[in-house]
């Protein structure tokens, strides 16, 4: 991670790897037209961007990536070449080997500040959707009255990354808790075994793009970070224990090779 690329850094060509999605998720998601990465940068300026791709399927070809400063607000980006949030995971039925397709921000931002141990690992916030089961317990998405299965439904989390070979060679994870363990945790921690965050904040997806609008208590944590865009399919151990949750498959890389070149509001 000593490569860094200025936000002026000419559009990046896709890396081969991109196209190595699961079946499953190249089947959920239906390749269509892409549109340069010159014409959201038009409406998005500044950031990480990237050349659309047709080795990428359009809700997961990331062009843009960003994150910017309001007052106390952080406001997190993605723009695709089309069709943000449109393919979700086909259900499975059970929780077992069941899949997550997310947009995730990976930053350089101590956990702490979101109420994990300090240096607990790589914090990212990420959308997700899943629909085999429902990890935000104290929200109802869909207004059913049931808090229990809107999973599918695209939602916000905090999660805590860090390297599991168990996940695949040079792999990630949402980081475990070990069995008796009582590390620090956000109030909205969602009683999962992993660092992992529910804090409710609903994603804003419209056309090629996602933001989600997160406050600070201390928005200076956040304008000195460095930060990347990633769109990655997670799946939950076969066996329903540590590894829970892998890094199952990296769609595509804002920067390439997650160097975490993106600086705050430039």
């Amino acid at each position: 991670m000593t490569q860094k690329h200025s936000a002026a850094h000419p559009p990046r060509r896709k890396p081969a790897y991109a196209a190595s999605a699961s079946a499953s998720i190249l089947a959920a998601c239906a390749i269509a037209f892409t549109m340069p990465a010159a014409a959201h940068q038009d409406d998005h300026p500044g950031g990480i961007t990237s050349e659309a791709s047709d080795a990428v399927n359009a809700p997961f070809d990331i062009v843009h990536a960003k994150i910017r400063a309001e007052d106390d607000i952080a406001v997190f980006h993605i723009g695709v070449s089309a069709r943000a949030g449109e393919s979700r995971p086909a259900p499975s039925g059970q929780l077992a080997g069941s899949e997550v397709f997310s947009y995730v921000w990976p930053t350089s931002i101590d956990p702490y500040e979101v109420g994990f141990e300090r240096d607990a690992g790589i914090l990212a916030l990420a959308v997700t959707a899943h629909p085999d089961f429902d990890d935000t317990p104290l929200y109802d998405e869909n207004g059913d009255g049931d808090r229990g299965n809107d999973g599918d439904l695209w939602h916000s989390h905090w999660v805590v990354l860090g390297p599991d070979d168990a996940c695949g060679p040079d792999a990630l994870k949402v980081i475990d808790i070990p069995e008796g363990a009582s590390p620090r945790l956000p109030k909205t921690w969602p009683g999962l075994p992993i660092l992992i965050d529910s804090p409710g904040w609903v994603p804003v997806i419209d056309g090629d793009t996602v933001e989600v609008h997160v406050p600070f208590d201390d928005i200076s944590a956040v304008q000195a970070a460095s930060y990347d865009g990633v769109t990655a399919g997670l799946r939950v151990n076969e066996s329903v224990h540590a590894p829970l949750l892998c890094v199952a498959d990296v769609l595509d890389i804002a920067s390439g090779d997650l160097s975490l070149p993106g600086q705050v509001s430039e």
